[in-house]
């Protein structure tokens, strides 16, 4: 099965190549398809059965016959000739961090470039120098980016739960170490993307050499790789590497929205400031040569006549036209969650750490905790909890009142066990969605669907098994649980979410935050997430998703 992501990437790229060929109109085209496959809830083979594929917006007949070529046989020709027709080494340019498809043609084109080595050695012989579009700025652009890709890491990219720990303990560090006044996570990282390939940091400081020097010996640091006036590059113990840029305290909520938006939403920023007779780059909007905008991200889209984008949508998936509309329905916050619905305790625990949840619960403001009574490991059920610690969850021994017990609810779907007196709803782990999910039995409702995973395009099936039990759907990293792309089709279909509140958790867990990122990069407000309605009820309401299309959510 060829994945919906798999197939963007390919248009994306032809659209790329088709730039560097000097194809106006074309380029845009592929793209605006890819960004619809992307957000495609269902898988395109699905789609391309039933003869659908025109269906879908920006795909027309054309593109429609390289998505089924693509399907049916693993290549597109015409992927294949595009690139036979550019140097090797022309495409090594496009992939230059902020360089592109329309700049390497430049490079190709004008200045008859064909690869890095021989733009570092344009660069070294001044052949930029007084070049339009070329400035000071630029060229030395070019060569912390030309420096950056000849020491670039090969090991990918990594899940963000992995790195969520490390770039927190480099914010702690940078602050209690370093001369900063401000300091901000950006990138992809910041969009809550799955996977991250590098961490951008941005801070202010009036003593740029003294950040430099407190960040290069932080715990963790193996290297430095490029230190200029403004911009450090490390690469950290594992290979990840790390950019830290000083910025003017004017500029640095320009700056953190250039460095957090995908690649497509600004491009479509600077295509809206350019309609409005303005310019907009990583330090600030300038109406001529004057900035009027800058020292905030509020400020820069606003300057644009947008409200502010939440750093998870930056995407160019209709964020931008909502924007122009007025404010962007608030995406729900850790501040939302009400109470805990599906959490599990090792195996052997006991009055301690019930009271250490407790305590939790209370710090978070939770009003209830449901703790569950199997231990869930490699996709199956463990062990139950010590009578001891079941008799004090199931009759609220102080100070334990806040911990509602949820006895015996964790089932697989096939399962046919009766829920154990008490309980006050279930958790149903449908791992057999071959066979019938079990109907409520003993009037124990089920009220989560967990331990539930897979591609977007499979979701739909744990989706609707959610709407007729009534369900929500956990929601986190790891293969057990709904990302961002599958949460969008449950928020979408009004189903609700569920997240973890990091009750159980160790600090610096991830799984907690990550959850939460995926739900706003999903589109979810409070209202779209179950365990952040009133305990014990709550409705949703019909309305339209934080992206502008119709949910569909149905009044439970």
């Amino acid at each position: 099965m060829v994945a919906n992501a798999e197939v963007a990437a390919k248009l994306v790229e032809i659209a790329d190549l088709l730039d560097l060929l000097g194809e106006r109109f074309k380029p845009e085209a592929y793209r605006r398809a890819a960004r619809s496959l992307e957000a495609l809830p269902e898988g395109l083979e699905a789609v391309a059965s039933r003869g659908a594929l025109r269906t879908i917006p920006g795909v027309g007949e054309a593109i429609a016959a390289k998505v089924e070529e693509l399907l049916r046989s693993g290549t597109i020709a015409y992927l294949d000739r595009l690139r036979s027709e550019i140097p090797a080494g022309v495409l090594a340019l496009m992939r230059l961090p902020g360089v592109g498809p329309k700049t390497a043609r430049r490079f190709w084109v004008e200045l008859g470039v064909h690869g890095p080595e021989e733009l570092a050695a344009a660069v070294a012989a001044g052949r930029l120098d007084g070049v339009k579009g070329f400035g000071e700025r630029k060229i030395a652009q070019l060569r912390e980016a030309l420096e950056a890709a000849a020491h670039a890491p090969t090991t990918g990219r990594r899940p963000l739960e992995l790195v969520w720990p490390i770039a927190q303990g480099l914010v702690t560090g940078l602050r209690a170490a370093a001369p900063v006044r401000e300091v901000a996570l950006a990138g992809s990282f910041r969009r809550g993307r799955e996977t991250v390939g590098d961490l951008d940091l941005l801070v202010t400081s009036d003593a740029p050499e003294e950040v430099f020097d407190a960040f290069s010996r932080l715990p963790g640091v193996r290297e430095i790789r490029l230190r200029g006036p403004t911009k450090e590059t490390v690469v950290l113990d594992g290979g990840l590497q790390v950019d830290l840029r000083v910025v003017a305290p004017e500029a640095f909520g320009a700056a953190l929205q250039y460095f957090t938006g995908s690649k497509d939403h600004n491009v479509r920023l600077r295509s809206r400031a350019r309609e409005h007779g303005l310019k907009v780059n990583e330090y600030g909007v300038y109406r001529g040569e004057a900035r009027i905008a800058g020292r905030t991200e509020e400020e820069v889209y606003g300057a644009l006549g947008l409200a502010l984008i939440p750093p998870e949508l930056r995407e160019d998936r209709g964020e931008i036209d909502l924007a122009a509309r007025g404010p962007i329905p608030r995406l729900v916050d850790t501040g939302d969650l009400t109470e805990e619905l599906h959490l599990h305790l090792p195996p052997s625990a006991g009055v301690a750490e019930l009271e250490r949840v407790a305590a939790a619960a209370a710090t978070l403001r939770l009003r209830r905790v449901g703790v569950v009574t199997g231990v869930w490991a490699g996709g199956a059920l463990g062990p139950s909890l010590p009578e001891e610690t079941l008799h004090r969850l199931r009759n609220g021994v102080p100070p334990l009142a806040p911990v509602l017990e949820v006895r015996g609810s964790v089932e697989d779907a096939a399962a046919a066990a009766e829920a154990a007196p008490g309980s006050a709803y279930r958790v149903l782990a449908p791992t057999a969605l071959a066979r019938p999910a079990s109907p409520p039995r003993g009037g124990v409702p089920v009220r989560v669907l967990a331990h539930v995973g897979g591609p977007a395009e499979a979701a739909g099936a744990i989706v609707e098994l959610a709407r007729s039990l009534g369900a929500g759907i956990e929601v986190g990293p790891g293969p057990e649980r709904f990302d961002p792309a599958s949460a969008r089709v449950a928020v979408a279909a009004g189903v609700p979410l569920v997240l973890p509140t990091g009750v159980e958790r160790e600090a610096g867990d991830a799984l907690a935050p990550v959850a939460l990122l995926f739900a706003r990069r999903a589109g979810a407000r409070p209202e779209d997430v179950l365990n952040a309605r009133p305990v014990g009820g709550g409705t949703v309401r019909p309305g339209r998703s934080p992206t502008g299309s119709r949910s569909g959510r149905r009044r439970r």
